[in-house]
Parts: C-alpha cells; structure tokens; sequence
C-alpha cells in the first residue's frame, strides 16, 4: 500500500549495530564522521542569536512565495560581501538545500527523468531524487594527484540521454573538496546550451576554500550561459543547521530565467515553509558570520594540516582538497574498507566514513570530516594510522 519510492531496506546495517551496541555498553568512541557544528565545541554567541528570534514583526502572518523581503535582501547583501551581484528578486527561500533540491526537481523533472550527479558526493542525494521520481546517473571526478580533482567530461557525454534534465554541481565537492574550475564551468555551459539542460549548483561549503585559486569559479549566481540554480544556507554559511533557512539563486538566459522564477513562485508558495522569526532574524545572523567562520577555518585548516603530516611518511596519500569540511585518506587495499571501518569501531572505539559512503568508484578510502575538537581528531586519527601501518 505504500509508494514505490520507498525503496529502501530498513534493515540496520552491521556497522549501524555494532555503533548502537558501543552506546549501550557506554563507550568512549571517537567520531571522525562527525559533520554537526552545534556539537563540535564551537562558541556561538547565544547572546545575539537568540534575541533576534523575538522580534515583534515576526508576529505578522506574510506569506511571500520567494520568501520576505528583509530575509531576501540579507542574502544579497551576504553575495555584495563576496563581490557578487544578485537581484533579491530572484532569491527563493527555503527551509533548508535539501528543500531547494526538492523544489528543483519538481521544477525540471518528470517522474523517470534524470539528473547528473558527480561521483564521489553526498549519499544524499539517492533519497532526495528517488522521493521526486527521479533517477541519478553518476558522472566521474577524477583525481590525479598532486593537482587534484577535475570533472571528466567523457563520463558526462556518456550519462547523457534523452531524459536527462540537469547536471548537479557541488561547489565544493563533498567530500573531495574540490572547486569547479572556469575552464570547466565553460565546457559545462556548452553541453547545457546543446542539450537544453539546467545546471543545479550547490554552494553551502563555498566561504570555505583553504586558498585562493584565480581558476576557479568561486561562485556560478551570475552565470548567465545556462539555467543556473545556486543553494546555500545557514547551515554551512552560519554553522547554524537547526535554525532552518536556504535559498535558490536564479540566473541564465533572460527568457528562461523569468519563466523558471514565475514556477518556482508556485511551488514554493505551495509549502511555504520558512518560519517568520528565522526570516526576520537574518540580517542580524549574517552580521555573525566571520567570527563563526573564522572558527570552522581554524578548525578545518589545522586538522587537515596535522593528518597531512602524520601520513606524510605512511603507506597512505593523503588526497588533495582545496576547502569544506572533509578530507578522504587512500589506504592500502589490504582488505575491504567496510572490514576496516568495523574494526577500528570494535576495537580501536574509532567511527569514520568508508569511501563507498560516497561512492568512491573503487577501494580504499577513508573519509575524514575535519570538525571534531582537536584533540579528538589526533587521537582518533593516530589509531586510525596506527591500525593501517600493522596491517
């Protein structure tokens, strides 16, 4: 009786068992897939998040399909900080990017279509596709190091068919921590233009590139060469998940642009889901963000730093990453990464991220996220290494 998008065995897996018996029995694990700042041991000034919540006009039902006014304007104003033009009156607010994704594929997709998604990325998007009706084809990222990630184009042109309808972008990647490139950005316009395809840009991680690079395209809100839909949010932007706001930037071709904001208006004021207190607290938040920031890219920056130089004699490569809040370590292929991942849970009291999770196209990876407090990065990190070095 239930939807055949429900695809999904319920079933715990053996890694999820082996976590839920570590917390009845009260151990102490070190979590290296930890990804919630509001746990991390970062300090958020509650005296001036929280008062901004109790705002009088907050009281008055507005309900605005892209969004209010004020709430959209912070938003501009956060890309005029970054040199970025954006019209307020093509911003959407949404409760969240998954939302966005949500409205995104109503918006471009009939049950069947497909959209392009780079590989490795967020499992994610498996559940916010098959809950649309859409299917994901998987194009390829590949790594050639010391230089990095780039897109592979070949794969794109092979995923193509006559279904799809846009090309997922994550900028940066998640978890390779990869930026589009202009080159590509170009190459990339061109087979939109062809193939009348959208591009579908996710930018939560983008304040947080470790240096600067003139190649690469910090931004695509003021690409005008295809249909392009930039998300963000409060919950990378401000470390502030449960607060609940994202956005929808719109750009391209005049014409398709103008027609894609008036159906946009219509979903979203369908749902209508973003709370008045988040919207009308957002210009004080915004005023918040380089101290919030400041601290993730300490954070991030050391942890990436110290396991770069704990590794850098081992038989393990460290993969190249130019921002967010991952690292992925390649280890030797001794035996198979979810064998590994048990191993160091039962018995080092170690959880990480196998490379499968985001679907690395082959064996073996670790993946790190790089918030944890430092001290528990160290030590959880020198167990990890330690345990590969005797294998």
């Amino acid at each position: 009786m239930f939807s055949t998008r429900f695809k999904w065995d319920l079933q715990t897996n053996r890694l999820a068992r082996l976590i839920a018996e570590k917390k009845r029995a009260g151990a102490r694990v070190l979590d290296l897939t930890e990804s919630n700042p509001t746990r991390a041991g970062f300090e958020f000034p509650e005296a001036e998040i929280l008062p901004a919540l109790a705002q009088a006009p907050a009281m008055l039902y507005e309900p605005q399909p892209k969004g209010l006014l004020i709430a959209r304007e912070a938003v501009t104003a956060y890309y005029a900080e970054r040199d970025f033009t954006v019209d307020p009156e093509r911003i959407h607010l949404t409760a969240s990017t998954s939302e966005a994704y949500s409205y995104l594929f109503k918006l471009l997709a009939d049950q069947g279509d497909n959209v392009l998604v780079p590989q490795p990325s967020y499992p994610l998007f498996d559940f916010l596709a098959a809950l649309e009706g859409v299917e994901l084809r998987p194009y390829e990222l590949h790594y050639i190091h010391p230089a990095g990630w780039q897109i592979d184009f070949d794969s794109i042109e092979q995923a193509l068919t006559p279904k799809t309808r846009a090309i997922i972008l994550v900028n940066p990647n998640n978890p390779t921590g990869s930026f589009i490139k202009r080159e590509e950005l170009q190459r990339l316009n061109d087979i939109c233009a062809r193939r009348e395809l959208a591009l579908i840009v996710d930018e939560v991680f983008s304040d947080y590139a470790f240096s600067g690079d003139e190649r690469r395209a910090a931004s695509l809100v003021e690409n005008t060469q295809a249909l392009t839909f930039v998300m963000s949010g409060f919950s990378k932007i401000l470390v502030l998940p449960q607060m609940k706001l994202g956005w929808i930037v719109t750009n391209g071709p005049a014409s398709l642009r103008e027609e894609a904001i008036e159906r946009l208006d219509l979903i979203a004021d369908t749902f209508l889901s973003v709370g008045a207190p988040v919207q009308h607290a957002a210009p004080q938040w915004f005023k918040l963000r380089a101290g919030l920031q400041r601290q993730i890219l300490e954070r991030v920056r050391g942890n990436h730093d110290w396991l770069a130089n704990q590794v850098e004699h081992t038989s393990c490569r460290l993969l190249a990453v130019e921002g967010g809040w991952y690292a992925a370590l390649e280890i030797p292929r001794h035996f198979p990464e979810e064998d590994l991942v048990l191993r160091l849970l039962a018995e080092e009291d170690v959880l990480v991220h196998p490379g499968y999770f985001f679907d690395f196209p082959r064996e073996a990876f670790l993946v790190f996220s790089l918030l944890p407090i430092p001290e528990t990065f160290r030590l959880a990190s020198e167990r990890v290494i330690k345990r590969i070095n005797q294998t």
